[in-house]
């Protein structure tokens, strides 16, 4: 057996040969003709002439030798049920969304936005716009109308697929309002929008523009729609990521690439196989979601648990008690729910079966030692910790132990994946000895399945991602990291103003956006605190227009809310500083610039470092008073 050294130097030392190998593990329409055209860097097309179909490749190859097993099923412990789809079933399903889709207009190219709770319908329209060529753009449900508005503006799509409320913690989220608004605010006017009504909230349709599913999906109840044959370097999707600047960037992945990516990491980093069964816990409004609650899993022949709702409903052992009923091998979940669920009695975690699951893998945030050291003591299985990004759409640092069981040390995600030229870089573009602090990133091409553009910018794309150096050309992940002695890699955290909250992205510009939009708020500065849960959380520092709104606790109080009421509205709750604090003036250098390190670091109890070029040294102290102040 090879070790995960050789076979990653493998992958780079020829990487057409590797990637054509790992191409032979989907269907072809037909073959490609080159592995790699990297004629136009940091632009990388793979798998050169080559026609295939993800929706084919998910569901229709399976369906035709294994019609009867299990695809999909779906869990609701917020309206207590459960639906069981065989590959069969999930195919006729997916046939149906994609010939109510063509009715409506949708054809291949054309962009569907889907703004979705954790339900079937939310997969089968996904693998329906896989299925006829279109591009999907799933929008996580928990965005408000301002940035769902963005996301349509940029994506332009003929279609929204929606439904009228999700459940969370046995309460309705709705969905329809937030998007009625969003389309009011949007300048593009989507033709259509397709309602799945749930039944949990009553709407109003918007004549001449909605369509309720329910009804289609009866008209179309025999549909047969054929798979489109796609290029291998034609769009698969549109994911929305926060970045610096207040516009999201819209992340492309292509269909071939994408598609050999997953295949192999679902034997390589996974171990997942054909008639096993996945159980991600995340959202498919996240990329883990679209690669390993959709795609990745199915590709490879798995069942895939679709799973709405919290991990303590209706007791802190529903996820294990799925992993006994329906004998999951493979878990994905995050370090927040592992932090989650150490609060709680380990009964409920042992009263259930576990003996199927081989591995529970954590990702989306930094890990810490001690709830990996526990989560792996109670489990009694390997935990491994995965890093990765939207941009990339599967794992960059991760132990593989589909090609060796190497040792898995507490607090690193491990190695470099196979196809990642990984290093470690100071700032100068020089690489890091071992065990010296730098930025990481990877060297051009980025291997299959990595984002291939931003849409409709292939400026923003080279100027985000590649413009670290002027040499090497290298593409910035905007992550601190050490490699160690022996190969294992730690991350430090973000180079910029990107926090992570529980594994989701929030760009702090995006934020102090939404807080400024308040008629008493001057200025806004927005940092990442460490959050012992979430793993950071934002706080919010804001400067009044007119110091006798804070004048009083009471007053304090009261505008705080208002912000925080300003942020859901512009953002969602998701994005909802842990405080706000109020000041007359902000600590900013004698040449204008804002102290952010030192605001972050006095916010976590931290030295500030040298403070000496400090325009104002009041500001500071008022700071320091603020984050005193007992929140009322």
């Amino acid at each position: 057996m090879t070790t995960c050294k050789a076979f990653h130097q493998e992958s780079l030392d020829d990487p057409d040969a590797f990637w054509s190998r790992e191409a032979r593990r989907i269907d072809w329409h037909r073959p490609f003709v080159k592995t790699l055209d990297y004629s136009r860097p940091p632009f990388a097309k793979w798998f050169v002439g080559g026609q295939t179909n993800l929706c084919h490749n998910a569901v229709d190859r399976h369906a035709a030798t294994r019609p009867d097993a299990r695809a999909l099923v779906f869990i609701s412990s917020e309206t207590d049920s459960e639906i069981v789809y065989s590959f069969a079933q999930l195919k006729r399903e997916v046939m149906r969304m994609a010939a109510a889709m063509q009715s409506l207009g949708v054809v291949a190219g054309d962009r569907v936005l889907i703004y979705m709770p954790m339900i079937p319908e939310a997969t089968f329209a996904m693998l329906a716009c896989a299925r006829i060529g279109a591009i999907h753009s799933v929008v996580f449900g928990g965005f408000a109308s301002a940035s769902l508005a963005t996301r349509i503006d940029d994506a332009t799509p003929k279609l929204i697929v929606s439904s009228d409320a999700g459940m969370r913690g046995g309460r309705a989220v709705t969905y329809k309002p937030l998007l009625d608004e969003a389309i009011v605010l949007a300048r593009h006017k989507p033709a259509k929008v397709l309602m799945i009504d749930r039944g949990l909230v009553k709407f109003s349709p918007v004549k001449g523009r909605d369509v309720d599913y329910a009804s289609l999906r009866e008209r179309f109840i025999d549909a047969q729609v054929p798979v489109t044959w796609l290029p291998s370097e034609h769009p698969s999707y549109i994911l929305y990521t926060s970045g610096t600047t207040g516009k999201p960037k819209g992340i492309v992945r292509d269909t071939g690439g994408y598609a050999v990516a997953l295949a192999a990491s679902m034997q390589y980093i996974f171990c997942g196989g054909e008639g096993e069964t996945m159980f991600c816990t995340s959202d498919i409004g996240w990329v883990v979601g679209h690669s390993y609650i959709v795609y990745g899993p199915l590709i490879a022949g798995m069942c895939t648990i679709m799973y709405e709702g919290t991990p303590l409903r209706p007791d802190a052992g529903i996820w294990w008690q799925i992993v006994e009923k329906y004998k999951v091998s493979v878990m994905f979940s995050s370090p927040t729910a592992a932090r989650v669920l150490k609060k709680h009695d380990t009964a409920f975690m042992h009263k259930h079966d576990l003996s199927t699951l081989k591995h529970l893998f954590l990702a989306g945030e930094p890990l810490d030692q001690p709830t990996h050291e526990w989560m792996t003591r109670e489990l009694g299985l390997p935990v491994i910790d995965n890093y990765w990004q939207t941009e990339t759409g599967w794992p960059i640092l991760a132990a593989m132990p589909g090609v060796e069981k190497t040792e898995i040390r507490y607090g690193t995600p491990s190695f470099p994946v196979y196809g990642y030229d990984l290093k470690i870089f100071r700032e100068d573009g020089t690489v890091c000895d071992a065990d010296e602090k730098g930025i990481v990133a990877i060297v051009p091409p980025l291997p299959p399945g990595c984002l291939t553009t931003v849409w409709g910018d292939d400026e923003r794309f080279v100027s985000t991602y590649f413009s670290l150096f002027r040499e090497p050309l290298v593409y910035s992940s905007f992550d601190w990291g050490i490699r160690d002695k022996d190969g294992y890699h730690y991350i430090l955290g973000r180079t910029d103003d990107v926090i992570n909250v529980a594994g989701h992205r929030l760009g702090t510009r995006e934020i102090e956006e939404a807080i400024q939009g308040h008629p008493a708020i001057a200025e806004v500065a927005v940092v990442g605190v460490a959050d012992p849960l979430k793993g950071q959380m934002p706080m919010a520092f804001a400067v009044v227009k007119d110091a006798a709104l804070i004048a009083t606790p009471q007053k304090r109080d009261e505008l705080e809310k208002a912000v925080l009421k300003q942020v859901d509205t512009s953002l969602g709750a998701i994005a909802r500083p842990s405080r706000v604090h109020f000041l007359t003036v902000l600590p900013k250098t004698r040449s204008g610039k804002l102290l952010r390190r030192s605001i972050q670091a006095l916010a976590e109890g931290r030295d500030p470092g040298d403070l000496t070029t400090i325009e104002d040294p009041a500001a500071l102290e008022q700071l320091q008073q603020a984050l005193a102040r007992t929140p009322v």
